[in-house]
């Protein structure tokens, strides 16, 4: 069976802005990719935030049968939220630490249904670091963004 990887990556111009995501998908056997695919889309007004939140959706919801995958994201904001911050909010309705509706609660109710049919391996890499792979889901990511800049 082969390891399974989403490289996932949002960009934002302004915060919020026009934004964009971007996924490197691709099947390895050993140290050879055997399949890969590129994903990308945007939005007119949105922000980082929430386009590295739809990367790491569409990366989960694009795979047509649950699997064992690893997805990696430059953002800790996504990393830790799902493996982390997510417990408390469903505990406490939606809510954060203070009390107040948690941002984004649609996206991360979507990205944690997307988890749901999987076996999801969350690894977090530092952004803008040469990582070959990483790299390339920031540029589809500005790619998605391209459309919806004025």
């Amino acid at each position: 069976m082969p390891d399974l990887y989403a490289y996932t990556d949002g960009a934002c111009s302004g915060n919020p802005g026009p934004g964009g995501w971007g996924v490197l998908l691709f099947a390895k056997d050993g140290d050879t990719v055997i399949k890969e695919r590129e994903l990308k889309g945007g939005a007119e007004h949105t922000t980082n935030n929430q386009m590295e939140l739809m990367a790491a959706i569409t990366a989960l919801e694009i795979l047509e049968k649950p699997s064992a995958i690893t997805v990696v994201t430059d953002s800790s904001y996504v990393k830790d939220g799902i493996t982390s911050w997510i417990f408390g909010w469903k505990k406490n309705g939606w809510k954060n630490a203070s009390k107040k509706p948690v941002k984004n609660a649609e996206l991360w109710q979507r990205l944690d249904e997307a988890t749901k049919r999987h076996n999801v391996t969350w690894e977090w890499i530092k952004g803008h670091a040469g990582h070959a792979e990483n790299e390339r889901a920031d540029e589809l990511a500005r790619a998605g963004m391209e459309p919806f800049k004025s």
